[in-house]
């Protein structure tokens, strides 16, 4: 469950502010000031689209397997 939120939540924030999430995770990834291509932004989105699908469809599917 606690992965399905996390998963949740940082797709989201990939979903809204792709730049911020790329940039963060660039920073701790390098010492240097890293120039990233465009299509980088448009992945992390796409990511972020896969991560909440997938934390919604294991939620929903949790639910109809235990029968609430």
């Amino acid at each position: 469950m606690l992965l399905r939120l996390a998963a949740f939540v940082l797709g989201l924030l990939e979903l809204l502010r792709p730049r911020s999430v790329v940039d963060f995770w660039m920073g701790l990834a390098t010492d240097d000031d890293v120039s990233l291509r465009p299509w980088v932004y448009a992945a992390a989105r796409i990511e972020g689209v896969f991560l909440v699908w997938w934390a919604v469809r294991r939620s929903r599917s949790r639910r109809s397997v235990g029968g609430e």
